[in-house]
């Protein structure tokens, strides 16, 4: 087994009395697509936020590559490696589906010493966007304004946008939003294409997708990790079932197989 690319251990945040996150570890490994599951209030989108350093952990330790990050922010968590999606659209409607690649491109490589060129003509920042929105399918889209694109389409963006940065994490936050089959089927193989060079977390609440795709699987009630596993164990899990899944994992075992 290959070692973890990110790892979370004893990840703790509290806000006031309220513990969002309580003691969460999990790794995250190349090759692999490991879900995080859980009810409105689980605490998924604030573990997210600290594993892209968006928010700082009351205790606990995250690590890149085997690298402590714990007190890196989040540009600096992006610059080494780490990309992430958001359950809302963060795009630039106006602008271009290109535009908004090469600027997440730029973000990653930028180039102070060049302040007398425009950002535009860096054929490096070009180039990367060029591979994330063929990567991703997107290429024929290229010129169209990011805005016009229909909803599926525009999370397939956000992931180009994510790739454009040239990262070796993927924490995408509830991709599959709003979606259909056709769409979800599309953004599922775009994710399985991607994770052979790639660590992917994925919190989601399609439970359909999340057996079909994931090869680890979190599952949180309340802050906390109740169970961790693959999608068989978890199944199998009289906790999970309790606590979360009932009826729906019946759906999901069915749709697995």
């Amino acid at each position: 087994m290959p070692d973890p690319l990110l790892a979370a251990e004893a990840l703790t945040r509290r806000f006031g009395g309220l513990t969002a996150v309580n003691g969460v570890s999990l790794t995250l490994r190349r090759g692999e697509v490991h879900a995080v599951i859980g009810t409105n209030g689980a605490g998924k989108s604030t573990l997210i936020n600290i594993l892209s350093g968006e928010l700082a952990p009351s205790s606990g330790q995250v690590s890149l590559a085997g690298r402590d990050i714990t007190a890196w922010g989040q540009p600096e968590r992006a610059r080494a490696g780490l990309g992430r999606s958001y359950q809302r659209s963060t795009l630039f409607p106006e602008l271009s589906v290109f535009e908004n690649c090469r600027l997440a491109a730029q973000a990653r490589r930028q180039r102070f010493w060049h302040w007398w060129r425009p950002a535009s003509a860096c054929s490096a920042s070009a180039g990367l966007a060029e591979q994330a929105l063929e990567r991703t399918g997107l290429a024929a889209d290229a010129a169209q304004p990011a805005g016009l694109l229909p909803h599926g389409r525009k999370r397939q963006l956000e992931i180009a946008m994510c790739l454009a940065g040239e990262p070796q994490v993927l924490l995408l936050d509830e991709p599959l939003a709003g979606m259909g089959p056709e769409e979800t089927d599309r953004i599922l193989a775009l994710l399985e294409a991607l994770k052979a060079n790639h660590a992917i977390l994925l919190v989601e609440h399609d439970m359909d997708a999340v057996f079909r795709i994931a090869d680890a699987i979190t599952v949180m009630v309340n802050g906390s990790s109740i169970a961790s596993g693959d999608p068989a164990q978890i199944r199998a899990n009289a906790e999970v079932r309790t606590a979360y899944l009932g009826e729906d994992l019946e759906g999901a075992h069915a749709c697995a197989h």
